[in-house]
């Protein structure tokens, strides 16, 4: 387990709680019709994702140093993510916020989670032109 951070947590929420709301979101999302499979051509071992994913969270929410990854450069990488995804991807991420968490850590989670969808939105946008320079939005 990582030392304790010098900076108190961004909102109150438990490690626990980090992980039974990505548990559950990697649950919905292998179910989702259209972005499971868009998960399902990278992720081949779901348990080793959510657990990178929860010291992500660890790390956004709790300044803990576990994380270390390009959340950026996947999305870019990966060839299938495109920016009408991030709608539902999001939806999907509040839904179980909501379900699993108190309504204040649950809003104070989503916008964060929404401002760092803005700029992986943003991010893929930027990489997904055509030729004339139009984004490509689907």
């Amino acid at each position: 387990m990582p030392p304790p951070s010098p900076l108190p947590p961004r909102f109150e929420i438990t490690p626990e709680e980090i992980e039974t709301v990505v548990t559950e979101f990697y649950a919905a999302i292998r179910e989702h019709p259209g972005l499971g499979p868009v998960f399902a051509a990278h992720v081949k071992d779901w348990p080793a994702h959510e657990r990178k994913i929860m010291a992500f969270w660890r790390n956004a929410i709790l300044y803990e140093k576990g994380y270390d990854g390009n959340p950026l450069a996947v999305h870019k990488a990966a060839g299938n993510v495109r920016p009408g995804m991030f709608d539902p991807w999001l939806g999907l991420f509040d839904s179980v916020l909501r379900r699993n968490l108190k309504p204040e850590t649950a809003a104070a989670w989503s916008a964060l989670a929404h401002r760092i969808g803005q700029g992986l939105r943003y991010g893929v946008v930027e990489a997904q032109k055509f030729d004339n320079g139009v984004p490509r939005l689907r």
